[in-house]
């Protein structure tokens, strides 16, 4: 690992590539951890450099509309609260050199924003990859949640800069080391969240490696399909019923369904909820939730495990009325002795949600990005920091 503290960054002007892509309403940030998980490495360059760039992205960017909804201005001024120290904002038509050299310490305008004419930033092009590389000397990437894609302010400005990986990254990569590697016995795989599709490649690295591998949320009524279950109007991921057919048949002994189900008739905070055994959903039931028998199932599974490994929920969390199983979820996972990771997404920030913040030995920033690497493959911005 090219980590940070072999970059020779003393008097030098250095950029940091953090990941704010926070969840905003109304440009108020809702959960601000990705701001917080970054301060380490801020306050290390900052206090050595001569100057420090920051940059980021925030959302998509496909139309002019989507350029004020997803400005970090507001996580700008949040991180000046958190270093208790001036950050000056830039927009991308003003001059930035001139910025720079009154002050210490920027934070460029959303590198999305170059979305707006060709996807410049998400196509990694090469002539904005080098703006971005003029402002420094020295790169710092501590942008995890996106080390999964090929971008002109994570991949291509390491071409023109030497690069390093900051704090943040550093601790992402070690903790889903304990899981990726080799993971200390037994170890229990927890899969939520809705598509059993996302979870593929994650499932077919790891398999052979765990001991349970656990599925909730609505990712298990594909599998309770797939054993000739009816599951009413629950979500399906159809294309991959064979594949849980499949994955039921060879690995029986690993595999552990929900048995008891919260149903609902339609999908909303106010339904009526109905707690029902997975053999007796009707076709007019929505599946919203797993009940207290599956999480004692769950949690007798789990007692002894030395690694545990979740991503994503046990349900509608967002929906207080169906937040029972991600709640007990987190709690009986709390209570084990062993390694216990989060990995990113909506797991993490329900995690966070609920007060679990603290409760488990790493929550990862970055869902996709966790995924992807779990599934053994080699992340595009990892190859000019990991060499």
């Amino acid at each position: 690992m090219k980590k940070i503290e072999n970059a020779k960054i003393v008097g030098k002007k250095v950029i940091v590539r953090c990941d704010f892509n926070v969840p905003m309403k109304d440009n108020v940030i809702q959960d601000d951890t990705r701001i917080v998980e970054s301060i380490k490495t801020l306050k290390y360059v900052i206090s050595r450099a001569k100057k420090v760039i920051i940059l980021s992205h925030m959302g998509r960017i496909k139309k002019l509309e989507d350029l004020k909804e997803n400005s970090l201005l507001p996580v700008c001024k949040r991180l000046s609260e958190l270093l208790n120290q001036n950050i000056t904002f830039c927009k991308y038509d003003e001059d930035i050199n001139e910025i720079l050299s009154k002050n210490d310490v920027i934070m460029l305008e959303n590198t999305r924003y170059f979305d707006i004419d060709g996807n410049k930033e998400s196509n990694n092009d090469i002539n904005l990859a080098k703006y971005f590389a003029s402002f420094g000397d020295i790169f710092i990437n501590d942008a995890f949640g996106v080390c999964h894609r090929s971008a002109a302010s994570n991949c291509g400005i390491c071409e023109f800069l030497p690069s390093y990986m900051g704090f943040l990254m550093e601790k992402e990569l070690t903790n889903l080391d304990l899981v990726r590697n080799n993971p200390k016995k037994p170890f229990s795989i927890i899969l939520g969240g809705s598509k059993v599709s996302d979870k593929i490649g994650v499932i077919s690295n790891l398999i052979d490696k765990a001991d349970k591998l656990i599925i909730v949320g609505a990712m298990a009524f594909t599998f309770l399909k797939a054993k000739g279950l009816e599951v009413g109007k629950s979500l399906v991921d159809i294309d991959n019923i064979e594949y849980a057919k499949n994955l039921l048949a060879n690995y029986s002994d690993k595999i552990i369904l929900p048995n008891d189900i919260y149903t609902a008739k339609e999908f909303n905070n106010k339904s009526i909820k109905e707690l029902k055994k997975v053999e007796d959903i009707k076709k007019d039931d929505i599946g919203l939730d797993i009940g207290p028998d599956t999480i004692k199932i769950i949690n007798e599974n789990i007692q002894y495990s030395k690694t545990i490994f979740l991503n994503g929920p046990a349900g509608a969390f967002e929906f207080s009325n169906f937040s029972y199983g991600t709640k007990e979820l987190f709690r009986i996972i709390s209570q084990v002795n062993a390694n216990t990771i989060i990995g990113g997404g909506d797991s993490a920030y329900a995690a966070v949600k609920f007060g679990y913040k603290d409760s488990f030995s790493h929550i990862s920033t970055g869902g996709g990005a966790s995924l992807e690497y779990l599934e053994g493959k080699d992340l595009p911005a990892l190859k000019y920091v990991c060499e």
